[in-house]
């Protein structure tokens, strides 16, 4: 199967069932034309999926079009965007149509789900990666940033960690058990948090999707802001079937391990208390930003610095 009849079959009418008004030509031409609104600022960001780095080999090719799109969507989250379209580019070692059709009802999937529609891309030959650009918009002037911590902001995140994690065990199962099968579709099935971002615009002062594990993800916010935090170890949430599973260990996956694509978000307690009642609880409140510099975590051992992911340190 050659390059357009590939691009043709599988991923042009994708795109042609998700045209927005703002997405005004898709794939078929040299480029696409994204039109941004008066008084809206175009937020967009790209990642890359590498098989044996991101995901391992012979991954379903449905849950590998789900994720890849929701891991760059997530990023829109994190800045209170909202999504518009995104460009794809694979690199695919040869074309399967059992394979491409999987994958593009896993991207479709998630198309819906998230609002985004697929405005183009590339395909070549190589070793399997996915890369996705996600284009957005916000209000000009009001996306959250990393860099507006202040000293007495709550830290929240807006759901469980770990769990991700905690699912590299179990990729390879092929009769994984109940808890399992919970870890597992927390890595397969990832929720970019849109309607969360959307809604702390305004409210917020920084926020970060947790994409490398709550410590490193969160240093960034403190770096960016010039502030430290203090964070309860006690008050992170994870899956009760993660506990179950790794007793004692959870906590250092929660605290280090990457791929939860929650959100970790500063926020001032009046501007929290400002939240509507079901933002309020979409976020759990797990610390507070200091003055001090440094990241302190109280309730566990901290004498070894955990670590979250290095996309240049270990592979799946």
């Amino acid at each position: 199967m050659g390059e357009f009849e590939l691009i043709r079959r599988f991923f042009v009418p994708l795109a042609n069932k998700a045209m927005t008004d703002q997405l005004v030509l898709g794939p078929g031409d040299d480029c696409a034309i994204q039109r941004v609104p008066e008084g809206r600022d175009l937020v967009f960001s790209v990642d890359t999926l590498v098989e044996g780095v991101h995901f391992p080999a012979n991954y379903s090719p449905f849950c590998l079009g789900w994720r890849a799109l929701a891991v760059a969507t997530s990023d829109l989250a994190a800045m209170g965007a909202t999504p518009v379209c995104f460009t794809l580019a694979l690199t695919l070692p040869e074309a399967q149509p059992e394979w491409l059709a999987d994958f593009a009802q896993g991207l479709a999937k998630a198309s819906d789900n998230f609002g985004i529609a697929l405005a183009g891309g590339d395909t070549t030959r190589g070793p399997l990666a996915v890369s996705i650009q996600v284009h957005g918009t916000v209000t000009q002037g009001s996306a959250i940033r990393r860099s507006g911590a202040r000293p007495g902001d709550l830290i929240c995140v807006s759901g469980p960690l770990g769990a991700a994690g905690a699912a590299l065990e179990f990729l390879e199962a092929t009769a994984p058990a109940s808890d399992e099968k919970a870890v597992l579709a927390r890595y397969h099935f990832p929720e970019p948090r849109l309607a969360l971002g959307q809604q702390l615009i305004g409210r917020a002062s920084a926020a970060i999707d947790i994409s490398d594990g709550l410590l490193a993800d969160l240093e960034h916010i403190l770096e960016q802001s010039g502030v430290g935090a203090e964070l309860d170890a006690n008050s992170i949430p994870m899956l009760p079937e993660l506990r179950r599973l790794k007793g004692v260990a959870a906590l250092s996956l929660a605290l280090t391990a990457g791929d939860d694509y929650e959100l970790c978000v500063a926020i001032a307690p009046d501007q929290y208390a400002a939240l509507a009642p079901e933002v309020q609880g979409g976020l759990i409140i797990i610390g507070r930003i200091q003055q001090a510099s440094g990241l302190r975590v109280t309730g566990v051992d901290m004498t070894e610095s955990p670590a979250g992911f290095d996309h240049f340190g270990r592979s799946v």
